[in-house]
């Protein structure tokens, strides 16, 4: 395969995040990982304790609702057998020996390393925090699986926030490898070398950020997918819309993401996002108004689209006939956008919003940005990353496809970055690369 194949490229950079220790300072040990806690027995957290116990590390789930202890088990065990069949048996056995489940918070002072995984609300995780934090270890990592949850914000009344990290991991766990590790503003050298280290020893891609709402992958997420709700209120077809983005090689469209997420999660995670960048995000009135419904998708059987097996397998079904209702009292007019229109529209935001992580120091090296699309984001592996991508477009073309969306606000609006980028004739992995590379 060429060099300057994307594949290559994409080889090159698992290569890079398995050598990268998320620190600029190669001499810092990581602490050892032996045993872990995880605050909350939903589905993130059991799908988080399964890659534990495949790799032999020993896990304890804190919970204080009985009935999410009780079901923990069988999670779990579902997770590291997900088809039935033989080694169900041995899977169960396992899964016993190496799990514990209690709602005792003293429970965790053995473990190297706590997780919390709980309800996207800082006021929920603050409370978990306050009960926990007196029986953790002198040498235990604390973390949190928040998805947009900026960690100084969650770190406020920590006692030790040096040892306070984010750990996000991906839904399904299990098929994606890509777990953010975010450094807050008090976070050690030492606390990031851990989490990364660790991040490797139960077989995930640790990429390393600094603090922010959205941190990396939602920062470039929830352009992806207001746009889609920005192309409903436009007139485009549902069908239409993620077509666009599967024909372009996304691993699924935004709206089939959003059912996936769960729209009551992607308000929670996007208020956030919202509330931190008003000027160039919308608060969808489309999405409200399903949330309100109870429209939530796959989870409910029924959001953009309607799933006849409810949880059971992975392609949506019809787009829901229901929602008709709903779309009617917000579609402010009729476009009739191409194919190529309408993913233009759904990617230039993302790009966008790439430079301003570059500018905002946000990400050490734009090869964290190319990993978390494609392993966090499904972004086609054959076109090598949206960077990547961004660079084989060039930056003039770029420019050129903003020009004519100029008038949807700020949200895609060139940065500086882009324009001088444009000036000096550069690229992405070209200026930019050779200034970050080691």
């Amino acid at each position: 395969m060429p060099q300057n194949h994307p594949l290559s490229h994409v080889e090159s950079l698992v290569r890079w995040s398995r050598l990268d220790s998320g620190t600029n300072h190669a001499a810092v040990a990581p602490r050892a990982v032996r045993s872990v806690a995880i605050i909350g027995a939903g589905t993130m957290g059991t799908a988080i304790a399964a890659p534990n116990i495949e790799n032999g590390v020993p896990v304890v789930i804190l919970d204080t609702d009985e009935n999410a202890r009780a079901a923990a088990a069988e999670k779990v065990a579902a997770e590291l057998a997900p088809t039935p069949g033989a080694g169900n048996g041995q899977v169960a056995s396992t899964v016993a020996r190496m799990l514990r489940c209690t709602a005792d918070a003293a429970q965790v002072a053995s473990c190297d390393l706590v997780l919390e995984s709980i309800t996207e609300t800082a006021s929920a995780k603050h409370e978990v925090y306050a009960r926990v934090e007196p029986h953790l270890a002198a040498t235990a990592t604390l973390a949190s699986n928040t998805s947009a949850i900026p960690i100084a914000r969650l770190a406020a009344g920590l006692s030790e926030k040096g040892r306070f990290c984010g750990m996000h991991f991906f839904h399904p766990v299990r098929s994606r490898p890509l777990v953010e590790v975010v450094r807050g503003p008090d976070t050690s050298d030492e606390t990031i070398a851990t989490a990364v280290a660790y991040a490797r020893t139960i077989g995930k891609m640790p990429i390393a950020v600094s603090d922010g709402p959205g941190f990396l992958v939602n920062r470039l997420l929830l352009p992806y997918l207001a746009e889609a709700l920005e192309l409903l209120l436009d007139g485009v077809a549902i069908q239409e819309i993620d077509a666009a983005a599967t024909e372009f090689g996304m691993a699924m469209g935004p709206l089939h993401m959003l059912d996936e997420i769960g729209l009551d999660t992607a308000v929670l995670a996007g208020r956030v996002l919202w509330d931190a960048f008003p000027e160039r995000i919308n608060v969808s009135p489309l999405l409200i108004s399903m949330f309100k419904a109870g429209r939530l998708g796959r989870k409910c059987g029924a959001g953009f689209f309607v799933y006849p097996n409810g949880a059971a397998g992975v392609a949506p079904g019809q787009p829901d006939p229901q929602l008709g209702d709903i779309l009617a009292a917000w579609v402010r007019s009729r476009q009739s956008l191409s194919r190529e229109e309408i993913t233009v529209r759904l990617l230039a935001p993302m790009i966008v919003e790439a430079t301003r992580l570059l500018e905002e120091g946000r990400v050490r090296d734009p090869r964290s940005i190319d990993l978390g699309t494609i392993f966090g984001l499904g972004f086609p592996a054959s076109r090598g990353g949206l960077l990547y991508w961004a660079d084989t477009l060039g930056v003039d073309r770029i420019l050129a496809m903003l020009q004519p969306l100029a008038e949807l606000g700020p949200r895609m609006a060139p940065t500086s970055m882009l324009m001088d980028l444009a000036r000096g004739g550069g690229r992405f992995y070209g200026q930019i690369r050779s200034q970050t590379e080691t």
